[in-house]
């Protein structure tokens, strides 16, 4: 089984970073829900097995991974954006404010970012993007998981408020089952208005 590794860390404290931070996102392609980024600083020396990318772990591990990660973090922070927000700005924007949120909520701010998927410019800090990071970067599997644990958790809630469409199950995503509760009862509030079959069932 591949892991993640911490070579890219180990090469910025070689040229005299201190605070690297992995980011990453969790609910880009989801149908309805917010969109949740995290940044996680972890200690170079950090023992924790088994961290990998949140989509490659079962729900009890991320559970179990979240906990020792959050508690072991020299720091940690989320940024969530709600599906009002994609609507209105678009994905693009809404998961570029979501990782902004998340690394502006950090104290202290880091001063090097290692970020999922392209390089994008939050807080003038310096940074790099790296394609399938969360396959290939410690700190950004990391992020990985307490992105998606932070989203579930809210999806969960969410399931409460509006239980029809079984938010539990599928977190949002687009799954047959999820398919036909929108057939069935129509589109709730926390839909993403901008996406298919969402948009398709609204002109409808």
């Amino acid at each position: 089984m591949f892991y993640p590794n911490k070579s890219q860390e180990k090469r910025l404290v070689k040229k005299g970073f201190q605070l690297i931070a992995g980011i990453d996102e969790a609910g880009r392609g989801a149908w309805a829900g917010p969109i949740v980024a995290a940044a996680v600083i972890m200690p170079l020396d950090n023992k924790i097995k088994g961290i990998k990318d949140s989509k490659l772990l079962r729900l009890p591990e991320r559970k179990s991974l979240y906990k020792k990660i959050t508690e072991s973090a020299l720091a940690w922070g989320v940024g969530i954006v709600d599906y009002d927000v994609i609507d209105k700005d678009g994905l693009t924007r809404a998961n570029f404010l979501a990782m902004e949120l998340a690394v502006k909520s950090i104290k202290p701010l880091p001063d090097y970012l290692l970020i999922d998927g392209r390089n994008l410019k939050i807080a003038d800090l310096s940074s790099s993007g790296i394609i399938d990071g969360d396959y290939k970067v410690f700190s950004i599997a990391a992020a990985s998981i307490v992105a998606k644990v932070t989203r579930d958790n809210l999806m969960d809630e969410l399931d409460e408020k509006y239980p029809a469409y079984g938010f539990k199950q599928h977190k949002g995503y687009g799954t047959n089952q999820h398919f036909q509760m929108l057939m069935q009862y129509g589109v709730s509030k926390i839909h993403r208005r901008s996406y298919k079959p969402i948009k398709d069932l609204l002109e409808g």
